[in-house]
């Protein structure tokens, strides 16, 4: 096992696999009616020329990011195929980054003191998945979120509460969801390391405990490294911002955080609120005080950012942020996979348009969200422990994402009507599941308590 598991095999495999995909995807997209690239790389570059010409990236219809995108994207604007393609090895280069803080983490005392070739075989989760090479390489831009996620993970871990702050409010700005971490983060900073649990307290109750909204208690939550936490992440979001505002004005805010609040998207959609959607995209003509697409927010924003933070966070820090992205993405109004259809158009106006085969891909950028904090869990969990457990999890987490896409693929491709209730039962299934797998996640973790304490009593005697 040692043999295969080194530094320098891992993330060398990690290279070779995305310089692979990169190569592979020049072919496909030079030779093939479906191309490897994702779509949505084409609005960033689109995006990222505007921006070269002086205008706004929002002038490219269906760009709902930050400008910061953009502006780290503009040499995907000079002329030549490598600088078109220079975002996809960004993308794969966070991607790897991100690897190497996720095995930073598991070695640190704080979140396992792995050795090394231990670590590396759990970060091998991400760094030789062909998922997750796959989507940087196509051009999705998640592997910047990703590794902003696990630097500020190690940050908070490590103690560097002003880096843990920046990049917070940069990651929030980014894309809005990583706002979810601030309330775990914020919930474990009274203890020692924040990654582990809180050490056994005095049977004598404090004043503290005896009033639980006195002066003492506000002053004690309001701490150091939380008043740190607070001022940093809201001082970089605030500015950022502000800057975004300045040169873009209201298109900013809209396309980039007002736009979700109303997004209807009910195509290639796994959220269980999919045929409410596409019910509710048929009459957006008419006035109604009832916004299913509002409301969505409220029970997930209560799970994920509210009752697993409060129930988990000063337990496992790692483990509550992976299940609080799992609720996150599990109870999200748009949870879209991408679908390819592409046809030929005939020389001859006489000839019929063909079809080329029907292709239903699967580009789970949602998954990656929780993905990349998969590693940090797994080492303590029931679906390793218990190995038919976990073969169950995946094997139904796999079929009800196949049932759904079976459904969408009639659909889509074959015309017919498949809403109620093929569509509508599979994407039940599918989020039933989910919640199933939460559960088992959220046990685990508050069951973690005493093996943390005493991992972290043994680190601590060992200094």
């Amino acid at each position: 096992m040692s043999l295969i598991f080194t530094t320098k095999k891992v993330f060398s495999g990690a290279i070779a696999l995305r310089v692979i995909s990169l190569l592979y995807g020049l072919l496909q997209d030079a030779y093939s009616p479906v191309k490897y690239t994702d779509i949505d790389y084409m609005v960033f570059t689109d995006a990222a020329r505007y921006v070269s010409q002086g205008l706004s990236p929002y002038e490219r219809e269906t760009y709902r990011y930050t400008p910061l995108l953009a502006w780290i994207l503009l040499p995907t604007s000079w002329p030549g195929a490598f600088w078109f393609s220079s975002g996809k090895i960004v993308f794969a280069v966070s991607d790897i980054v991100a690897g190497w803080f996720i095995l930073l983490i598991l070695q640190a005392p704080e979140g396992g003191a792995m050795i090394t070739e231990q670590g590396l075989k759990y970060a091998s989760i991400w760094l030789l998945n062909p998922m997750v090479a796959t989507i940087s390489t196509r051009g999705s831009s998640e592997g910047l979120l990703a590794v902003m996620v696990v630097a500020l993970l190690w940050a908070v871990i490590r103690r560097r509460i002003i880096l843990a702050g920046i990049l917070l409010g940069l990651a929030v700005h980014f894309k809005i969801y990583p706002f979810i971490y601030g309330a775990s983060i914020l919930w474990s900073l009274d203890a020692p390391h924040p990654s582990t649990s809180i050490k056994k307290q005095s049977s004598t109750p404090s004043r503290t405990t005896q009033y639980p909204f006195s002066l003492a208690t506000i002053t004690t939550f309001f701490n150091r490294p939380r008043l740190t936490l607070l001022i940093s992440s809201l001082t970089t979001f605030t500015t950022l911002n502000f800057l975004m505002y300045y040169h873009y004005s209201t298109s900013f805010l809209h396309h980039t955080f007002l736009y979700h609040l109303t997004r209807i998207d009910h195509r290639h959609n796994f959220s269980p609120y999919n045929t409410l959607l596409h019910l509710s995209s048929a009459n957006r003509d008419k006035v109604s005080s009832l916004k299913l697409e509002s409301l969505a927010f409220i029970p997930q924003i209560a799970i994920s950012a509210v009752l697993i933070p409060i129930a988990l966070a000063k337990k496992d820090l790692a483990g509550t942020m992976l299940a609080q992205t799992f609720a996150f993405v599990a109870f999200n109004k748009v949870c879209t996979s991408q679908v390819h259809h592409k046809s030929i158009r005939p020389q001859d106006k006489n000839e019929v348009c063909i079809p080329v085969r029907s292709i239903l891909s699967f580009g789970p950028q949602y998954f990656l969200w929780y993905l990349i904090l998969l590693p940090l869990y797994l080492p303590s969990s029931s679906f390793l422990s218990s190995p038919r457990l976990g073969i169950l999890a995946l094997a139904l987490w796999i079929g009800t994402q196949a049932l759904w896409l079976h459904q969408a693929y009639r659909l889509e491709f074959l015309g017919l009507s498949t809403f109620i209730p093929g569509l509508f039962i599979s994407g039940l299934l599918f989020f039933a599941v989910n919640i199933w797998i939460l559960g088992i996640m959220v046990e685990d973790i508050g069951t973690s308590r005493g093996k943390k304490s005493l991992k972290q009593d043994l680190v601590d005697v060992s200094r």
